[in-house]
């Protein structure tokens, strides 16, 4: 088993802890939701167990589709070990269906389909509220170089693809989604960080009414009620989509 070490770093959902593997970090995922750059913050009993369990089950998934990730494997309730990689300082957003704030900045109503998915880059920085950024202010501040997103960008709509196919296979919308990206020391750009209801935005499509129903943290964001329920049955659907494709999720 290996060995949990110093905590390295703390964000507002996971700590990071160093292993007697210095090519190895230790996640322990936290309780705690918070929304407004923290402003708005809550404990939620369960909520670190299911997203562990998703993000796992999400990356198998997207292994199985030819999609590497740092994860190296889910090791209790609250922890996973994933490799350690060189961040991009940077939120990756893709979205599909407009929402949140691409709505308010753009004044277009929410759930309006896009023509084709939209890409987007924001600067991983609490004090500016992660502004939004283009590629050649990426380039001109040194964050990546042309190349670095030159690999980025179809990675990241690969991304999209599979995430679209695998929750359409659990009558849900993909809506929109961030995640993050790095370089593994050998220089190997791969999936980062987790991707959950904490940061996707997942709508129900079971009961075809139309009807928005949130599978996501905009329950918590909104005050539309507790986040657990749905977050419970997004990993149910999940572990079920894994299994019959052949994934052992324990």
């Amino acid at each position: 088993m290996m060995e949990k070490l110093e905590k390295l770093y703390e964000g507002k959902a996971k700590q990071l802890y160093a292993t007697d593997d210095p090519e190895v970090l230790w996640v322990e995922y936290k309780n705690t939701a918070t929304a407004g750059d923290g402003e708005k913050k809550e404990d939620f009993t369960g909520k670190g167990r299911l997203n562990n369990l998703i993000t796992t089950i999400i990356f198998d998934l997207l292994k199985n589709r030819g999609i590497d990730s740092h994860l190296v494997k889910r090791v209790d309730d609250t922890a996973q070990l994933v490799r350690k990689m060189d961040m991009f300082p940077l939120e990756i957003v893709l979205r599909n269906t407009a929402a949140g704030h691409f709505c308010s900045r753009l004044g277009v109503e929410e759930g309006l389909p896009l023509k084709e998915p939209v890409l987007e880059y924001f600067l991983k920085n609490d004090d500016l509220h992660d502004p939004f950024v283009n590629d050649d202010d990426l380039v001109a501040l040194g964050v990546c170089t042309r190349e670095d997103l030159a690999e980025i960008a179809p990675l990241a709509r690969r991304i999209n693809e599979a995430l679209i196919d695998i929750f359409a296979k659990i009558d849900v919308k993909l809506v929109d989604f961030k995640i993050e990206m790095g370089r593994t020391s050998d220089g190997t750009l791969l999936l980062a960080d987790e991707i959950t209801p904490d940061s996707c935005r997942l709508w129900d499509q079971r009961d075809h009414s139309g009807k928005v129903e949130h599978l996501d943290k905009d329950l918590f964001r909104r005050g539309l009620g507790s986040i657990i329920p749905a977050y419970e049955e997004i990993e149910s659907r999940l572990a079920e989509l894994a299994k019959s494709e052949g994934i052992e999720v324990k």
